[in-house]
């Protein structure tokens, strides 16, 4: 789940203390222009989908063609229909009514079901290392579960549920506009609530704004109230005894011990007996607030709840269990290759797990470690496909690749978009968009009017530059294939042609499909896993065939039949190699039905399309930030100061990437999430070393990096996939 928020769209004049700059953002830019049809209308994706590989009955039973037909609702829009009741009275109570008619579960004996459940009998019974068998006492430690109970949760009284539901929809709607909701989305959670088992919820916390809306998203619609973990450190003892009468969780100090502490686990067996079935506003307190101070009540914004399709967790782990492969670390696949000791990509996928240690995801056996990162993987690519991208993302990306014509140029990326799958959170007429897209960006940008009728929107220097290379980022997952696929082009050409070349010459080159392949899987196998949303499920040679077919599709690469050789549309006669048999069947599409050995005699051109070069610097352009960040944090390696902490190091990298913001102007590198992405890659990549220390764990550059000449190889390396 996600919430989008996005500003009301103000079409009335303001007051503001410069007149002249009032007028420039109120007065419609001073654009004569016609008003343009929404182009909404005519597709609109229905995202969210679950993984058809893995969960393939999930897929099918939780979904029906007519619910992407549903359309959207406001759910704090409260009316006297949504009442038992009619009549003038019940329009002024319907707010206080509503409340009073919400289902609150009754509360389950939840201590006897813990106390009866597997891992805490266990250690009652002596059968674990820290149970009763080893000297304690069954009713000590009976107590001690119940102490862990109480600190986890409490019975939520529904008088005061019903009561903050009251103050918090007449909250909501003071501070909304509105809150939609897709009904299509909402009837297939409705419907997976309908098996009776447990429904789990990840979110992926947009926005402050998640602890009050989900909930509240939740109770509206009738799943009773949402359950959400919290930290015990972040409030105080009033505030906890509060939020647990309310319905809330809090994880115990103790779940996250070393495994050896006997209080460790049996807290950790506590947690995992307790259902979190019902109830909490997590958080709602805390931000009322700062939401309040910053947006108080004369400015009314709205906001957009995604919520992805539910699979069953039983059926992905059958399935995801049934595809399990061989994998090689990152310093495995390509230390190697960048250092020029070898030239072919090993036929293996990328194993790099960015999930966080913790003391509940230690306690579980190897195994099921890997399912949960794995799974974390899937959720991960679930949330972002299903997250609309907003129209400051996309101003801000035209802004910051210095698009001439706006208005054009916001319609076409608008409708890209729509055409790859991802929804848009914003309608309307596409000036009034506009308008409100530059006002959402005013401290970021400066408004010129060169001349009557017409006007420069400039960007502002140093951390404007930096704010809107952010924003841009919301439109990588859509262009992501795209994007690899040219930076893999760029780096195939790099040593053939030189990089300020015309596009006519770099067209008159022959590319190799398997050339292109071995390109993009190097690129592939160096950015991070978390952007990359690789699903486990799926082999790096089919999304290499998936970066080509992309490729074709939107025009940049066309096929060149070579004398003698079989067209490329003939697929007649195609068999399936020996490559293709030991892979699981859920690997296989329609494009992977192509004979590896066949493609050697398959090449490609660049095409001489006039739109073309620009749209190949436009893909390029989006991994520009990332790569760059990369190849200074390669040219950091002479000079950092090491041995280090890793947040000590990252701190460095990120003054080096600001000094060099500076210098060179490159302000969309300066970002202390691409300084961790980078020391995180290199620490996979075997160019920094961890080594424990009685202060921590301690980063020292590792010896086959500490010669010069390595370091300049992993930089040109680097460098190659950057289109300047």
């Amino acid at each position: 789940m996600a919430t989008m928020l996005e500003g009301r769209c103000q079409t009335q004049p303001r007051s503001s203390p410069s007149g002249r700059e009032a007028s420039l953002w109120s007065s419609g830019f001073g654009m004569k222009l016609e008003a343009v049809t929404p182009f909404l209308g005519k597709y609109r994706p229905f995202v969210g989908r679950c993984c058809q590989t893995c969960t393939p009955k999930s897929w099918e039973s939780l979904f029906h063609r007519s619910i992407t037909d549903l359309g959207f609702c406001n759910v704090i829009l409260v009316k006297e229909e949504n009442t038992r009741f009619r009549g003038w009275l019940v329009r002024r109570l319907c707010y206080f009514l509503w409340s009073l008619e919400q289902h609150i579960p009754p509360c389950q004996d939840v201590p006897q079901k813990i106390m009866e459940s597997t891992g805490v009998q266990n250690l009652l019974s002596g059968r674990v290392p820290g149970g009763t068998g080893e000297g304690q006492v069954p009713d000590l430690v009976k107590k001690e579960v119940q102490r862990i109970l109480g600190h986890i949760q409490a019975p939520p009284r529904p008088f005061l549920v019903r009561l903050f539901s009251w103050a918090l929809l007449r909250f909501l709607n003071c501070l909304f506009l509105n809150v939609q909701l897709h009904k299509g989305q909402m009837k297939m959670v409705q419907k997976a609530a309908q098996a009776g088992l447990p429904l789990v919820l990840l979110s992926t916390h947009k926005t402050l704004l998640d602890g009050i809306l989900l909930p509240f998203m939740l109770l509206s619609q009738g799943l009773g109230v949402l359950r959400v973990a919290w930290d015990s450190r972040a409030c105080s003892p009033a505030l906890r005894a509060l939020l647990r009468k309310l319905g809330g969780l809090f994880l115990p100090p103790e779940a996250s011990l070393s495994l050896d502490s006997s209080e460790g686990l049996l807290a950790r067996a506590v947690v995992q007996a307790a259902s979190a079935p019902l109830g909490l506003w997590t958080g709602a307190l805390a931000v009322l607030r700062s939401l309040w101070s910053r947006w108080g009540c004369s400015h009314r914004i709205c906001s957009r709840v995604h919520l992805a399709q539910p699979f069953s967790l039983q059926e992905y782990i059958v399935s995801a269990r049934s595809c399990w492969g061989g994998r090689q670390t990152l310093e495995q696949l390509l230390q190697p290759i960048v250092l020029g000791q070898c030239t072919a990509v090993p036929d293996t996928e990328k194993e790099q797990e960015w999930t966080p240690i913790t003391g509940p995801l230690l306690a579980l056996k190897e195994e099921d470690q890997l399912l949960v990162r794995r799974l974390s993987c899937h959720v991960l690519s679930a949330s972002v496909g299903s997250s609309a991208v907003m129209s400051t993302a996309i101003m801000a990306t035209l802004l910051l690749f210095k698009h001439q014509k706006l208005l054009g140029e916001f319609s076409w990326l608008t409708e890209e978009i729509l055409l790859r799958g991802f929804d848009v959170g914003f309608s309307g007429q596409l000036r009034s968009l506009l308008q409100h897209s530059l006002s959402l960006l005013r401290a970021h940008v400066a408004l010129l009017r060169i001349r009557q009728g017409d006007l420069l929107v400039v960007p502002q220097p140093g951390p404007g530059l930096t704010h809107l290379a952010q924003l841009s980022a919301e439109l990588l997952p859509v262009f992501l294939s795209e994007a690899v696929g040219a930076c893999a082009v760029r780096g195939l050409l790099a040593g053939r042609v030189p990089p300020q070349g015309p596009w006519e010459l770099q067209g008159i080159l022959l590319l190799s499909q398997n050339e292109l392949y071995r390109q993009i899987l190097l690129l592939m196998h160096l950015l991070p896993q978390d952007l990359l949303l690789l699903k486990p499920c799926q082999s790096s040679y089919c999304y290499c065939q998936e970066v080509l077919d992309r490729l074709i599709q939107c025009g940049l690469l066309v096929a060149e039949e070579t004398p003698g050789s079989r067209p490329a549309c003939d697929t007649g006669r195609q068999r399936l190699s020996r490559k293709l048999l030991w892979k699981p069947s859920g690997d296989f599409t329609d494009s992977d039905s192509d004979d590896f050995g066949e493609a050697d005699g398959r090449y490609f051109r660049l095409s001489q399309q006039s739109h073309c070069p620009d749209f190949f610097l436009f893909l390029c352009r989006l991994l520009s930030p990332l790569l760059k960040a990369f190849a200074q944090a390669a040219a950091f390696l002479r000079q950092g100061q090491l041995p280090d902490t890793e947040l000590g190091y990252t701190e460095q990298l990120f003054q080096f990437l600001q000094a060099t913001a500076q210098e060179e102007g490159i302000f969309e590198c300066a970002d202390p999430k691409l300084a961790i992405s980078a020391v995180w890659t290199f620490r996979d990549l075997g160019v920094l070393q961890q080594t424990p220390s009685p202060a921590g764990p301690r980063l020292h550059l590792s010896p086959t990096f500490a010669s010069l000449d390595n370091q300049e190889k992993l930089e040109q390396f680097i460098r190659q996939f950057i289109c300047s």
